[in-house]
């Protein structure tokens, strides 16, 4: 989805100028990643509930993802504990816009089933990451260092910030058939597996994939001026059905609300009438 439609849509969903300005910088607050030192990262947890037909943030919880999600890196399967997002972000109405925007495009989708995720359940979990990639004189910026990989949810949603010094050629997004190899370098996967490639270029140039259906991979972060560090900033929505009590996040699953940064937005689905002006 090109930058020009989701601006409009995210305006018509109740996105103001002055947060959609806010949102282009947000990522100079991003605080260190606990695994990887070429990225900054904040996360948080949100719920989506379709009987109160709203999107709630929930409360913290730890961070995984392992081989059985289709992820294959040093990390994997480590628990991970990010800094969190805040109010500046979490109440951003054009962050919010591209909750409901998210929720409008998924709901009543039908997909292929990840194993080990509760499907008779109506609630869904998203997890949010706010990251920054850098490239400076010491790290070569990897926006997806696993590889070919999945998300181990249902529905992934990229949205793009924005950059500097980035070269044209960096961040390529490859999509692949289920069949290529987790955890192959985007340079050494099989051609005839490549499904497509998109990039984002443009603030909010989105990308949605169905996570159990298309593994996807990234290319390296380049910088023009090497003496300069290059960056690019991205909001990632993973979102899925709660885990199945066998899955090996069902301890980091909780639907509490968070204790200390409320929000809840109200929901819409496709067939209700945009507001105007």
């Amino acid at each position: 989805m090109p930058s020009a439609k989701m601006v409009r849509i995210v305006r018509d969903l109740g996105a103001t100028d002055e947060d959609l300005d806010r949102l282009r910088t947000i990522g100079d607050t991003l605080e260190s990643d606990p695994t990887l030192p070429f990225r900054k990262t904040r996360t948080g947890r949100f719920g989506f509930d379709p009987v109160a037909m709203e999107v709630r943030r929930l409360e913290f919880q730890p961070f995984m993802l392992s081989t059985e999600d289709d992820f294959v890196r040093h990390d994997a399967g480590q628990v991970r504990i990010f800094d969190e997002i805040r109010d500046d972000l979490q109440l951003n109405t054009a962050l919010q816009a591209l909750f409901v925007f998210k929720f409008m495009v998924f709901d009543g989708m039908k997909v292929e089933q990840r194993p080990k995720l509760d499907y008779d359940s109506d609630r869904w979990v998203c997890t949010l990451l706010n990251v920054r990639t850098i490239t400076d004189g010491n790290l070569i910026g990897e926006p997806a260092l696993e590889g070919v990989h999945s998300d181990g949810v249902d529905h992934t949603m990229t949205t793009y910030l924005g950059s500097e010094n980035m070269t044209e050629e960096s961040a390529v997004t490859f999509l692949h058939e289920m069949d290529e190899v987790n955890g192959t370098r985007w340079h050494d996967t099989n051609p005839e597996l490549v499904r497509a490639r998109a990039q984002h270029r443009e603030f909010l140039d989105t990308c949605l994939i169905v996570d159990h259906e298309l593994k996807h991979s990234v290319s390296t972060l380049y910088a023009v001026d090497p003496d300069r560090p290059a960056t690019r900033d991205l909001l990632a929505f993973l979102t899925r059905r709660p885990v199945a009590e066998d899955h090996h996040s069902h301890e980091f699953d909780s639907p509490a609300p968070h204790p200390t940064m409320p929000m809840a937005v109200p929901l819409r689905t496709l067939d209700e009438t945009a507001p105007t002006g």
